[in-house]
């Protein structure tokens, strides 16, 4: 098969930020003195979007709705300050963008990430390639695994759902690929294992970015 376009998740599959969204909530936690989390706990806590996020990394008894609410607005404040902090493209992501530039393969990314962050990092980290479509987390819009967001992306490309390959690093991108009926490939660099990825229904994982190369053959 041959796919006309790549649809990236960011966080986990093109850029390593992980540093960032753990010192931005934990400067939240800090600052309603509640406990603070290891870096490496990240990895599970995010993925899911912002409410998700602070909900996952609050304490259990903590998860209500007026303390989540006040969480958000001050985790907007911290992410400013360190959204970018640390923030990089995984080795081997400009190499492989190269490529698939190269074969004028339609690059496009959707992030569970709120929206003006996702554009952000992308203008910021990844300027040197043209993206088709740069989308984040959009009020009124369902978030991922629901498939509404990678239809329009379709749809606004003018192709079929199945000429769309579909890269991410964790369960929730890959339970989104299958049900826009994209082909589901799962990042093992990213915040997840294999494990998680082919439960999610991943068709097939990669160990590096240029192994996603492999499908454009």
């Amino acid at each position: 098969m041959k796919f006309k376009a790549a649809l990236f998740d960011l966080d986990g599959t093109l850029l390593d930020t992980l540093a960032g969204i753990a010192d931005s909530m934990n400067g939240v936690l800090v600052r309603m003195g509640f406990p603070v989390h290891e870096l490496e706990d990240y990895r599970f806590l995010t993925g899911d979007g912002v409410r998700a996020l602070i909900t996952n990394a609050l304490p259990p008894d903590a998860r209500r709705e007026d303390t989540i609410d006040t969480a958000g607005e001050i985790l907007r404040e911290e992410y400013v300050k360190n959204w970018a902090r640390s923030t990089k493209p995984y080795d081997g992501i400009p190499e492989m963008l190269d490529a698939l530039s190269a074969r004028s393969v339609s690059l496009n990314v959707l992030s569970n990430k709120m929206h003006e962050f996702t554009r952000q990092a992308v203008d910021q980290f990844l300027g040197r390639w043209t993206f088709d479509r740069v989308l984040g987390e959009r009020p009124s819009v369902p978030r991922k695994p629901d498939p509404t967001s990678a239809r329009h992306i379709a749809a606004d490309l003018g192709l079929d759902v199945a000429d769309i390959i579909y890269l991410g690093d964790t369960s929730t991108d890959m339970l989104t690929a299958v049900a826009a009926g994209m082909y589901p490939v799962g990042a093992l660099w990213g915040f997840r294992d294999k494990e998680e990825l082919l439960a999610g229904g991943a068709r097939a994982v990669i160990a590096s970015p240029l192994d996603f190369l492999d499908f454009f053959k």
